[in-house]
């Protein structure tokens, strides 16, 4: 433990005990959650930061788009708010923007109520967004992602370190995803010893890379991996998205790291800029999450490129029958 987690530790009492306490009210029924009139299942983590929860529910609203049904995505949205301008988080306006119509979104904090909402226009199947800790609104499937890299945010909880809930909160989950590996022998062995779930394995995989220059969604460029690129994000695991550049063959001559969910001003635009120039890059490149929170000032001094991302399940037929046999159980 680092010495400012050190000194963080004393807080991490009290939220442990109210943790604890919260999720026994549930288990024990003192509290209940409320039922949608459908399947809901929640996609969600026990650390802070990035694993893989945006990709995941799109890769389940795209199964059952082709299956015929039409989801409806439940999200708190980031902070639970919409800003002024009736905008909506990054991570909304990009799932909205890949799924287009095919799938309906209730943005809120009360997504009981948003679901109701949606259940009036049709909707049977939910996808509960980052609702592992979510117990106002009862799952028929509760899927967890734990990233291999990362898997449990230092042993700590917070403020001291990562987790959102003790490790055997695992023992919730219908179904445990292992992101960012293809095999995590001394992951999974940790994850065995406080849950019997089913433990699947999930890739991101690069759809393509789309130059900006008129605009999202931009154009295709297949010779990206010629260009000279300066990196930059903000997520909740940057780290991760300049590793995975590296192994998909890019040349990255520097990058710089903003907080998640980062609203970018013109200044920032003008020091990535200023940044790639002194490197050598042709361009800068950036998540498609980004995308969202760019300011609309010109890229003149380089170039603008992103990253299409989508997650790659392995055995992802396997996995859907145990996503259904999951909420069949409920039933």
């Amino acid at each position: 433990m680092k010495f400012k987690d050190a000194l963080l530790w004393p807080l991490a009492l009290p939220y442990g005990a109210a943790v604890r306490l919260r999720a026994m009210a549930y288990r024990r029924g003192i509290f209940r959650g409320r039922q949608l009139d459908g399947v809901v299942i929640s996609v969600g983590n026990i650390t802070t930061g990035g694993t893989g929860k945006t990709p995941m529910a799109m890769w389940i609203a795209e199964r059952l788009l082709a299956e015929g049904k039409k989801p409806g995505i439940l999200t708190r949205g980031y902070r639970g708010k919409v800003s002024p301008e009736g905008t909506m988080s990054d991570e909304v306006q990009m799932m909205k923007a890949r799924l287009g119509d095919g799938a309906a979104f209730g943005v809120g904090a009360d997504r009981f109520a948003r679901g109701r909402e949606l259940a009036k226009q049709g909707i049977e199947w939910f996808i509960l967004d980052d609702g592992f800790q979510h117990f106002q609104l009862a799952r028929d499937v509760d899927i967890l992602l734990i990233d291999a890299t990362q898997p449990f945010g230092g042993g700590h909880l917070l403020p001291a370190g990562r987790l959102r809930e003790p490790r055997r909160a695992l023992s919730r989950a219908d179904i445990i995803v292992i992101t960012r590996a293809s095999h995590a022998l001394a992951v999974e062995a940790a994850i065995g010893r406080d849950s019997s779930a089913p433990v699947f394995y999930a890739r991101p995989r690069l759809e393509s890379v789309r130059s900006l220059a008129g605009g999202y969604p931009g154009v295709g460029d297949s010779e990206a991996r010629e260009r000279r690129f300066y990196a930059f994000c903000g997520i909740g695991n940057s780290r991760a998205f300049l590793a995975d550049l590296r192994d998909w063959g890019f040349q990255i001559m520097g990058y710089k790291f903003f907080p998640d969910h980062h609203h970018y001003t013109r200044e920032d635009v003008s020091d990535i800029q200023t940044l790639a120039q002194e490197t050598g890059a042709e361009g800068a490149i950036c998540t498609e999450k980004d995308v969202f929170n760019l300011p609309s000032a010109p890229w003149d001094a380089c170039g603008l490129w992103y990253c299409r991302i989508s997650l790659e399940i392995a055995r992802p037929d396997e996995f859907w029958r145990a996503v259904l046999t999951a909420a069949e159980s409920r039933e």
